[in-house]
């Protein structure tokens, strides 16, 4: 169950459309329940109302699910919920209401205001008590799931799923170039704070001696592309930091096999696609040491880490100026796949979770 999915395109709805795939051809049955709008899709059934904006909810939803689950009689209820979702988390009301396993898996992390949130609809709802098994993405984004939902409900940490195969560079150490190219990709939201990323491209470059040439790369699109334009212009950094847009999986890789550093600056990020592909394609990665990014990124290993913007802007000064710190790197990243993501992994790490949901539900703890 899932607020959105097909034909929506965002991070939830490619994902949960994968893992629906994946199970598929892994010989699970598998169905979908949504309040998104569509054309039919095998196995997907539509629970819609007339909302503003075709907002993905329904006033009744609860009712309809509990129905849907009460007549399908599924093994398991797997739910998938962003930060607020409603209608999954109906789903979730409409499991507990059936007697059925179900397990949450909570795709973002819980800043201070969703924490509060939750911890109202725990005194409101009891939903610590519905025998539920969570999931999600990291070790970061699951401490705060833990701090609000306490020991009644153990919270699994498995991550995205991604076919890594097309990001594996060519053989080989990593050509030398005179020229270090610093690449972020990412949608340019307000939420995620792109403008500072621009100060610490700033900050990096000012620790880089002017006699080794350096260029940043933001691939990506969105409301705060304006204001990065006039940041760029007001302190002249648009001759060497461009921003051409969104680009395709194709482009992403090309451009990837171009750059020497990559920066996920994000202190929320809950997993980070990107910085996982960077990581695959064997660039360094520069992130924060209290994101997602850190379950596949060990500090001196597969990239750098910081906690401060600072600490960020002096670890992306440190690999453009340390030629041989960079090569070592990228030669470990070349020569080792990443674990996390792989599809094989998360079909397994969620089959424990079904099994321990229904365990929990059979044992009515």
């Amino acid at each position: 169950m899932s607020d959105c999915y097909l034909p929506r395109l965002g991070g939830i709805e490619v994902q949960v459309a994968d893992l629906v795939r994946m199970q598929r051809e892994a010989g699970h049955e598998v169905s979908v329940a949504t309040a998104t709008r569509g054309e039919p899709l095998p196995g997907v059934h539509r629970i819609v109302a007339r909302m503003p904006f075709d907002l993905p909810v329904h006033p009744f939803g609860v009712g309809h699910l509990t129905r849907r689950i009460t007549s399908a009689r599924p093994d398991v209820v797997h739910v998938h919920t962003g930060a607020v979702s409603p209608f999954a988390w109906m789903g979730v009301r409409a499991a507990a209401r059936a007697g059925t396993p179900c397990v949450v898996t909570v795709h973002s992390m819980w800043d201070p205001v969703t924490r509060g949130l939750y911890r109202l609809l725990r005194l409101a709802y009891g939903w610590q008590d519905w025998k539920l098994v969570a999931t999600t993405v990291s070790n970061a984004a699951a401490a705060p799931i833990r701090a609000v939902a306490g020991p009644e409900v153990p919270v699994r940490v498995v991550s995205n799923g991604l076919d890594l195969s097309g990001w594996a560079p060519p053989p080989g150490t990593p050509p030398g170039r005179e020229e270090v190219h610093v690449v972020s990709v990412g949608r340019l939201a307000p939420r995620k704070q792109p403008v500072r990323l621009l100060k610490l491209l700033q900050a990096a470059r000012a620790h880089v001696p002017a006699r080794i040439p350096m260029r940043a790369t933001i691939v990506g699109d969105g409301p705060a592309r304006g204001q990065m334009e006039r940041f760029l212009d007001k302190h002249g950094m648009a001759g060497w930091v461009s921003l051409p847009g969104r680009y395709s999986r194709e482009q992403i890789a090309k451009v990837l096999e171009s750059a020497d550093v990559f920066v996920a600056p994000a202190p929320r990020e809950s997993f980070g696609i990107a910085a996982l592909e960077a990581r695959a394609a064997g660039l360094p990665v520069v992130a924060r040491t209290q994101s997602g990014v850190a379950d596949f990124v060990r500090h001196g290993t597969e990239g750098l880490l910081g906690r401060t913007l600072g600490d960020l802007a002096r670890a992306v000064a440190r690999l453009c100026t340390d030629a041989g710190l960079r090569e070592s790197i990228a030669v470990h990243n070349r020569a080792t796949r990443p674990t996390a993501g792989s599809w094989p992994t998360v079909l397994d790490g969620f089959d424990r979770a079904y099994e321990q949901a229904r365990a929990q539900r059979s044992a009515g703890k």
